[in-house]
């Protein structure tokens, strides 16, 4: 261990430092984020603000479920729609993806490049360029106030397939050809090769679309008209709205803030290291 020490450059314990100051510096808005959440009241209009609570108290969130329960639909209705929805999006997002990504990374056809062609410049458009489209579609096959009306807007995700082509292409065609002769129909090399040689890529693209659909409230803004089938983030986003002006619910404000967040945080912590693998590895080695 000493021999190591001594071996250590004064570069590389200057790295080190820089970049144990730069992760702690950007771990401060989580932890900003976990104590404002718990900060009573009182604490949360201190003149100097104060960082971390003093006195953590469980009351916002009380508090928030206590006006959550006075609505129409309860705050679990809400909870549960996010759940589903978030799961449906991820598994079939993840299947259709990588479906797309074999045929276009290991086979030729007619139109593949054209197809490559609008996948990349579909890449360039804002979601908000596409929403009265998305609407007429959703309207027109009657999907309006159900969960596949949540789903098939994320369905298609050219970031997932434009990764993933990316990855399954470096899997050697020897491999898949292999499994060819020895009688592996087009499914059985997808299934047992293709996707557990994917699993880094598809770890990325799941927190992108986790990220995205958690977070999503044009889809319950446009195309739910009942109450009961729009999404947790949804209903955070008006209880935020009404409350940007009214000092007595900040703490609600801040209770409801972790709990859009701490989803998003569990499911980077699942797969960071998955993550990790595909950008520094990028493929097979």
């Amino acid at each position: 261990m000493i021999r190591k020490l001594r071996r250590t450059s004064p570069f590389q314990v200057g790295l080190v430092t820089v970049f144990t100051a730069l992760a702690a510096f950007m771990i401060l808005p989580i932890v900003f984020i976990l104590n404002h959440a718990f900060k009573p009241q009182n604490e949360l209009f201190l003149f100097p603000p104060r960082f971390f609570v003093r006195h953590p108290t469980f009351r916002n969130f009380e508090s928030l479920f206590l006006h959550a329960s006075n609505a129409t639909v309860p705050f679990t209705r809400y909870l549960f729609n996010s759940v589903v929805v978030a799961a449906l999006t991820l598994t079939l997002v993840i299947v259709v993806s990588t479906m797309a990504a074999y045929v276009l990374a290991k086979y030729q056809f007619h139109f593949k490049q054209l197809i490559m062609s609008m996948i990349t410049l579909s890449l360039m458009f804002a979601p908000e360029t596409v929403s009265i489209p998305r609407y007429l579609i959703i309207n027109g096959i009657g999907l309006n106030n159900t969960y596949f009306g949540h789903v098939l807007p994320a369905l298609a995700s050219p970031v997932a397939v434009f990764m993933l082509v990316g990855f399954v292409s470096q899997i050697p065609n020897d491999l898949v050809e292999a499994a060819k002769i020895d009688g592996a129909s087009h499914f059985g090399i997808f299934l047992r090769i293709v996707l557990p040689l994917s699993v880094p890529a598809i770890a990325t693209i799941s927190i992108f679309t986790f990220q995205g659909v958690w977070g999503d409230v044009e889809t319950s803004t446009l195309f739910m008209q009942t109450e009961t089938m729009r999404t947790l983030a949804f209903y955070v986003n008006s209880l935020l709205s009404g409350l940007q002006n009214n000092v007595a619910g900040q703490n609600l404000a801040a209770a409801a803030g972790l709990l859009m967040f701490i989803p998003n945080l569990i499911i980077f912590l699942l797969f960071q290291r998955k993550v990790l693998e595909t950008m520094i590895h990028s493929g097979i080695k």
